[in-house]
């Protein structure tokens, strides 16, 4: 039987719910802002036109006001991923896009290469193994899951969301993140949790999860579901991602114990992780 972990991104901070896989719901974000989407309009455009063009075109085949057209390449120049021509005035994509789209590549490369280990793991001891990384200053992101072939495990959509505070992954992004005790509090109130937690138990749970090197949530990202996460650090030793086990509570006995064994485990998994992904 599979189950699968979602969050209402429609209601920020809501708290995920365990639902079967029939139930299954959409995400969706309505904030667009408009610079940056004429923005990657233009990149689009000169990517696929594969030859230099003149701004005045550029704006009149994207329908892009020309001030602004001209405003957004130069702006794109001077962050080397487009190129301007003095001499014939023109415009096309620069050397720097091309980096930027192989160190996606790569990237992505070596987020497949991590994929063996995080399954070797989840089937050994029967549970879902999942890999986060942090987007933006305020959520975070699941770039990758293995669940065991067992009966009962959890499924996690890939490109799922959450606020950078929830989950076990959570409460270790938090240490790093420099926050007043104030701002953390005020980020804090924002979330609805799936079961009673208070402030202050949340920063213990922090403080416990940098004394031990990986961190625990007991069902308060989601009713009736386990997470314990552990760091996988760069090269500044800053955390880039975390690698979480994730399980149903009810499935396993003797938990304290069970905890502990896995806590330890995916703190050698996201050392390992460290060489394949830096």
């Amino acid at each position: 039987m599979e189950y699968v972990v979602t969050e209402d991104s429609a209601a920020p901070g809501k708290a995920p719910t365990l639902a079967d896989n029939s139930k299954k719901s959409g995400s969706s974000y309505g904030v667009i802002v408009k610079p940056v989407v004429n923005a990657i309009g233009v990149l689009r455009y000169l990517a696929h036109k594969g030859a230099p063009e003149r701004a005045a075109d550029i704006a009149r085949h994207l329908e892009i006001n020309p001030s602004t057209c001209f405003n957004i390449l130069r702006t794109l120049v001077l962050e080397d991923v487009v190129d301007f021509n003095p001499l014939s005035k023109t415009y096309s994509a620069g050397l720097g896009l091309a980096r930027l789209a192989e160190q996606l590549v790569t990237q992505g490369q070596r987020v497949q290469l991590a994929l063996p280990l995080m399954r070797e793991l989840a089937i050994a001891r029967g549970i879902t193994v999942t890999l986060w990384r942090p987007m933006g200053n305020d959520r975070i992101v699941l770039v990758s899951s293995e669940s065991s072939p067992a009966d009962l495990h959890i499924y996690m959509p890939l490109g799922q969301r959450l606020p950078i505070l929830m989950g076990a992954s959570g409460r270790l992004f938090v240490g790093q993140m420099n926050l007043s005790e104030n701002d953390l509090h005020a980020e804090f109130a924002r979330i609805r949790w799936a079961r009673a937690l208070s402030f202050e138990e949340y920063l213990d749970q922090v403080h416990l999860a940098q004394r031990h090197g990986w961190a625990v949530d007991d069902g308060y990202f989601s009713d009736g579901v386990l997470a314990i996460a552990a760091p996988v650090r760069d090269t500044t030793r800053s955390i880039a991602y975390t690698v979480s086990a994730v399980m149903i509570r009810s499935q396993h006995s003797d938990a304290e114990v069970r905890i502990k064994a896995l806590g330890q485990s995916l703190k050698e998994l996201g050392t390992r992780l460290e060489s394949v992904l830096f």
